[in-house]
């Protein structure tokens, strides 16, 4: 069953119960008062007739009637002549049966006169009802009316689910575009937002399964048909391939450790290790790790800035960061020149690097996010060896962070590269 139909069928029901609790309500109130009304009807009568003589008596079909004077009967209805006096000395109302008749009695004592006025209940009785039904009449008519009312109304409250429902049921499974349901109502578009969402991250989960493996085994493929060329080599003799291998082994282990990390900075599972970092702290400990390669090539690096807190965790930031000035390293030319910089603008913590690099064309920072993407491919220029990986995980790590990453031309003729932290939304 249906939710829409459901809910129709709850309202309904709640309405016809409530409109029948309201019909005996009514019916018991109604008839009270109108049980009063006549009895009040009963007491005019009476002393109406006590005080005209009997022969001035209208013809009463409605009513029976007898009167004493003393003891004595003056007048009688048929119905009532076998009614004793002295079961009526008080002026009241009752209930009494007279004959196989249920009559509603009212006695009136005027000075030596006793008039018994009755009325027969089945009278009032359908009296009364007449009033009742005539009275709740409107409502049990209109009831069909309201029900078809409260029906297209939630159906049309409804509409939204209804469509989200149908869209959905029609979706095949590897169509991951964002829902064409739209709705303002509080209960739905929160759940259409959510499911975007969520279509998003499947799509990207999927296409990550799809097109990783195919691009590893693309990456691994060169290095280990150099190491199998080498191994051979060595086993004809050759002790040069040893070097060969090593570097091999070097560079598969890059690749490999390179992907792993890629699999491991999902932005989902992060936020929740955050905490204060000092980026000052972190930017100093990476060029520390990094000296060796840097006095190696004989760069002159320099950092300016103070101390900025924003909310991280020390492996992505170590990833980022690393990979950053790694880049710049590798790329920049023996005796060149590398800039780092802390920038506190507003609510941002800016991260830049600058060096004297080849730098990139528009083209390749285009692309340079892509995975195993490498400038130049497996020639670049500075013959530097790569997995293609390294800017694909700064990335997704600064998806992590909701940060914001722009390349450009360095003033040293390099690529410069910053790196906007949001505090508010790090903190969040």
């Amino acid at each position: 069953m249906s939710i829409n139909l459901r809910l129709t069928l709850i309202i309904l029901s709640c309405l016809v119960l409530t409109a029948f609790m309201a019909l005996l309500q009514g019916y018991e109130t109604s008839f009270n008062e109108a049980e009063k009304q006549l009895d009040q009807q009963l007491v005019s009568l009476s002393q109406v007739l006590i005080e005209t003589p009997v022969a001035s008596w209208p013809e009463q079909n409605e009513f029976y009637a007898k009167l004493w004077q003393g003891t004595d009967t003056i007048y009688s209805a048929a119905l009532l002549k076998s009614t004793p006096h002295e079961d009526f000395l008080k002026s009241e109302f009752r209930t009494v049966n007279v004959s196989g008749k249920r009559l509603r009695v009212y006695v009136e004592q005027k000075g030596d006169k006793t008039l018994l006025l009755a009325e027969p209940v089945n009278k009032r009785f359908a009296l009364i009802e007449s009033l009742i039904v005539s009275a709740m009449t409107p409502l049990v008519l209109i009831m069909p009316f309201l029900a078809l009312a409260i029906a297209w109304y939630v159906r049309r409250a409804l509409k939204p689910l209804t469509l989200l429902s149908k869209e959905l049921q029609f979706r095949r499974a590897n169509d991951f575009t964002q829902l064409k349901t739209r709705s303002e109502d509080a209960e739905v578009a929160p759940v259409i937002e959510r499911m975007n969402s969520l279509f998003k991250k499947v799509e990207a989960a999927y296409l990550r399964e799809r097109y990783f493996a195919s691009d590893a085994a693309h990456e691994l493929k060169t290095p280990i048909s150099s190491l199998k060329v080498n191994l051979h080599n060595v086993a004809s003799g050759d002790m040069h391939g040893i070097k060969a291998m090593e570097l091999g082994i070097a560079q598969l282990n890059h690749i490999v450790e390179q992907m792993l990390t890629l699999a491991r900075t999902e932005p989902d599972s992060w936020q929740n290790q955050f905490s204060a970092k000092d980026l000052l702290s972190v930017t100093q400990q990476i060029v520390a790790d990094n000296y060796a390669k840097i006095d190696a090539k004989n760069h002159l690096i320099s950092l300016q800035g103070d101390s900025a807190t924003i909310q991280g965790c020390d492996f992505t930031l170590n990833t980022l960061l690393g990979n950053l000035l790694s880049n710049a390293v590798k790329y920049t030319p023996q005796g060149g020149e590398i800039k780092l910089a802390l920038i506190n603008k507003n609510n941002q913590v800016g991260w830049r690097i600058e060096d004297s690099g080849p730098g990139m064309t528009d083209e390749q920072i285009a692309r340079v996010f892509d995975r195993f993407y490498r400038v130049g491919g497996d020639k670049h220029p500075s013959g530097e060896k790569g997995a293609g990986l390294g800017m694909a995980i700064v990335q997704q790590i600064i998806a992590i962070y909701h940060a914001k990453i722009e390349l450009s031309r360095a003033s040293l003729g390099g690529l410069m590269v910053t790196v906007w932290f949001n505090k508010e939304s790090d903190e969040n």
